[in-house]
């Protein structure tokens, strides 16, 4: 892999040179508009990029410097990081900022500037320089035409992935951003996904990410990416949760599994960030939808069992309170649909834990209370947008099928429980029975069941409004 920035040298004396043939002059700021001729037509001359007021020249002496700038630095022989003068940072700032432009990301994929900033990268020992030319190489692939040409480019996409192994937070932040917008365009993620299954350290530095990093923004666009990859690459997503975790990393410990990792990250956010919470959460129920994820979950050594508790604990003490206005459950039914699905799956592997865990209280007043606002909803004349929200839709069926699984076979003493705390209510008990029927009539018949030997009274208002 040769991407010296010997080779955008090269590239530099080919192209820096003007429509006129002249050497393009070095400018310290993007330059004003041309002015008018005096019959009002611009000038011939003008070096505007595409439809843009971006000049050609500027960007031409930008580049240049940067060459030039990588070069002097890669003689040097002073050890450590280097530091990005400030006059270099802002001029390479605004080629960052310009790139967003179409028209200039085009130019700039014409201009073979993927060549030079892969080779600055390759040479750079100044984190903030490389932070730049990711991000600038980010804007440059938001396009499909530029992001076909740098994706098949495959000493950027060698580079890229080792950049996962960084230490530095923004670098990773913009490598990031820069994969997930590769393998969010179809017509290339086939390429990444590739480079991905064959880059094996890309797991395990993503792991060490995730279960170590304190930074919201870069766990969420990790996360993001993630969650992209799952959702894009089932096989991928089992050779990951199966993944036999190396015997011991440089510092003794041995590396996190996947899901573990993905757990970390969704505590580090839960306080901070909803949305990076929802993105991991959707990871690991992906996770749960595969054979290889539920035996992952269920192993007695597993990661399962602190997934339930720090889940349950999330949908009982921090989502969906009893004081809580119907406005609130709307903003939350994205996570709690993945929350709730999580659970579910997660329900059935109880009996594998060790020190097996009782059905939580709170979590069934919780699944009650979803269900009691979706039907309030439907019933009320004035929520009709609500009773056509899919997502809520979707959140009922779900919490309604994790409701049958646990009443299939509920003990008499949780529903004695659940009366008593007031979470079992004659409302309550006629929207968990509504939900139930039809298609769950064994679990509607066993609560009857339990409920007739706890609270006869109860039991004989759902008998009147469901019988038999």
């Amino acid at each position: 892999m040769d991407c010296s920035v010997d080779a955008a040298e090269e590239v530099e004396k080919e192209t820096l040179t003007s429509p006129t043939g002249l050497q393009s002059p070095v400018m310290d700021r993007n330059p004003s508009p041309p002015p008018e001729t005096a019959d009002g037509e611009e000038d011939e001359d003008c070096d505007a990029i595409g439809d843009t007021m971006y000049s050609k020249h500027w960007l031409f002496s930008t580049l240049t410097r940067l060459i030039h700038m990588v070069a002097e630095h890669s003689q040097e022989k002073s050890e450590g990081q280097l530091q990005l003068p400030d006059d270099d940072e802002e001029d390479l700032c605004r080629v960052w900022d310009m790139a967003m432009d179409k028209d200039v990301a085009t130019f700039l994929q014409e201009f073979k500037a993927t060549d030079i900033l892969l080779g600055v990268v390759a040479k750079s020992r100044c984190p903030r320089l490389t932070e730049i030319c990711v991000g600038i190489l980010g804007n440059i692939a938001c396009f499909p035409d530029t992001c076909l040409t740098l994706s098949q480019n495959e000493d950027l996409g060698a580079v890229l992935l080792l950049l996962f192994g960084d230490t530095d937070p923004p670098t990773l932040l913009e490598t990031s951003r820069l994969l997930l917008t590769c393998v969010s365009q179809k017509h290339v993620c086939s390429l990444w996904l590739q480079r991905i299954r064959q880059q094996t350290a890309v797991c395990s530095n993503l792991c060490f990410i995730m279960c170590s990093s304190t930074n919201t923004d870069l766990l969420e666009k990790v996360g993001e990416l993630v969650d992209k990859l799952f959702d894009l690459d089932e096989e991928l997503m089992k050779s990951w949760i199966t993944a036999q975790p190396s015997e011991e990393e440089e510092d003794g410990e041995s590396r996190l599994d996947v899901a573990s990792c993905l757990l970390e990250a969704a505590k580090q956010l839960s306080p901070e960030s909803k949305n990076g919470l929802e993105v991991y959460l959707h990871a690991l129920q992906l996770l749960t939808t595969i054979d290889e994820g539920i035996q992952v979950f269920a192993a007695p050594d597993g990661p399962g069992k602190v997934v339930w508790d720090f889940v349950c604990k999330l949908v009982c003490e921090d989502l969906c309170q009893p004081n809580d206005l119907p406005v609130v459950l709307q903003e939350q039914k994205g996570i709690l649909v993945h929350a709730f699905s999580v659970l579910q799956a997660l329900y059935g592997c109880q009996d594998q834990w060790p020190g097996k865990s009782n059905m939580s209280l709170p979590l069934i007043a919780t699944i009650l209370r979803v269900l009691q606002y979706h039907s309030e909803c439907k019933d009320d004349g004035t929520s009709k947008e609500g009773a056509k929200d899919k997502q809520l839709q979707t959140l009922a069926e779900i919490t309604a099928e994790f409701l049958a699984d646990i009443c299939n076979q509920i003990p008499k003493d949780t529903v004695a429980d659940l009366v008593k705390k007031g979470f079992l209510t004659e409302k309550t008990c006629l929207t968990a029975a509504g939900s139930l029927l039809p298609s769950f009539k064994t679990s509607f018949q066993h609560l009857q069941f339990m409920l007739s030997e706890t609270d006869p009274q109860l039991a004989d208002v759902v008998r009147k409004r469901f019988p038999d």
